[in-house]
């Protein structure tokens, strides 16, 4: 028999997460690496769990992600979003306290472009008067 598994994409800055839930006892699992191992900061940690406490969830399912492109940030608010989206197709049920945690919402944000004679995005070289 085949086992049962729900799919959600995620994506942050740039960040895109494949989330692959199956029914388990909590493990997350990022790029084949336990999350403890995959990202150093406890905050981000709690960042990526947090659809599973929003939805009462925390043990039930494991998650099997696939993240690429970005940094830790990103790559947590990727995960996060496409657990949310995988929970979605758990229980549709589940829309109501996600959307109003404000899990499901795409993170919008993006690194602002380089401007030309500038050093970075507002970053100018040192005034001289002379």
């Amino acid at each position: 028999m085949a086992q049962v598994q729900y799919r959600g994409t995620g994506r942050r800055k740039d960040s895109v997460a494949r989330v692959l839930l199956v029914p388990g006892t909590g493990k997350v699992v990022m790029n084949k690496k336990s999350i403890e191992d995959y990202i150093p900061f406890p905050s981000l940690r709690e960042v990526v769990a947090q659809p599973f406490n929003v939805t009462e969830t925390l043990g039930n399912y494991d998650a099997l992600v696939n993240v690429h492109g970005g940094g830790y940030s990103g790559q947590a608010g990727a995960t996060r979003h496409g657990i949310a989206r995988a929970l979605l197709e758990v229980d549709p049920d589940f829309r109501g306290p996600l959307k109003s945690a404000g899990l499901l919402t795409r993170d919008a944000r993006m690194k602002e472009r380089k401007k030309p004679g500038l050093k970075k995005a507002r970053k100018s070289g040192q005034f001289s008067k002379r």
